[in-house]
């Protein structure tokens, strides 16, 4: 999927900065970015420089302290762990996606299982979190935060307690829902090979602020033993180790 980054932008970021008191402790300055509608946007950087700040401002868990963010209502988050409540089944955590939506219990039901199937988690849906596999649980994450439709999915570094070979099947499976949803996703990385095999464009934070914004056209799938996958990834990192 192509996408016009210079229209249709569904999330703006103008001079924003997040400093938290009473320590006057700064955790994001001055940045200025756009995510275009139906966008998939990463975000990489250093531990600490304000990543997760900008994934919680976009999804109103925190509120800037400079500048101006044109954000979408309709905004979910996958965290890292998936958070799932553990009293509740598969069927029952990806319902809490549907809470705000005024259906039928029998329609809540259908349309939790449909997100269900879409993360290919059939045939788990009775089952608690402490019965399935950490990848499992990830799937669960993703399927209630589709659930509630939204504008703009967030994703916090979700992959990052996974093995390769779980991960790379999620990543297969989070290409296709965004292809086939269209749906806008904001995702933190921590590994700058993901964030260019799976993103439209890739957002550098360093010191706190934006560093510099790179497009990755290559096309999908993307291999990372092909020569341009392997330029795109040292143009990254060189950027990245940069003092």
């Amino acid at each position: 999927m192509q996408n016009d980054i210079n229209s249709n932008n569904i999330i703006r970021f103008a001079g924003v900065s997040k400093i938290f008191e009473p320590m006057h402790e700064v955790a994001l300055r001055n940045a200025t970015f756009e995510v275009a509608q139906g966008e998939f946007f990463c975000i990489i950087g250093p531990s600490g420089e304000g990543k997760s700040t900008i994934l919680q401002l976009i999804a109103g868990l925190e509120k800037e302290s400079e500048g101006t963010i044109t954000k979408p209502e309709s905004v979910s988050m996958v965290f890292q762990a998936g958070a799932l409540l553990p009293w509740l089944t598969v069927r029952e955590n990806v319902a809490l996606g549907l809470a705000a939506k005024k259906m039928t219990a029998a329609r809540a039901n259908a349309e939790g299982m449909r997100y269900v199937l879409m993360m290919g988690l059939g045939g788990f849906e009775e089952k608690y979190p402490r019965d399935i596999s950490g990848g499992q649980r990830q799937r669960v994450g993703i399927a209630r935060a589709l659930a509630a439709d939204p504008a703009v999915l967030l994703l916090d570094e979700p992959f990052s307690a996974l093995d390769p070979k779980t991960t790379e099947e999620l990543h297969e499976d989070i290409i296709k829902i965004w292809r086939d949803t269209k749906k806008t996703i904001v995702m933190i990385s921590h590994l700058i090979e993901e964030a260019v095999s799976l993103a439209d464009r890739i957002l550098l934070i360093k010191n706190h602020t934006v560093d510099r914004v790179f497009t990755i056209t290559l096309p999908r799938p993307r291999r990372e033993n092909e020569t341009e996958f392997a330029k795109e990834v040292s143009q990254v990192r060189r950027a990245f180790f940069k003092t």
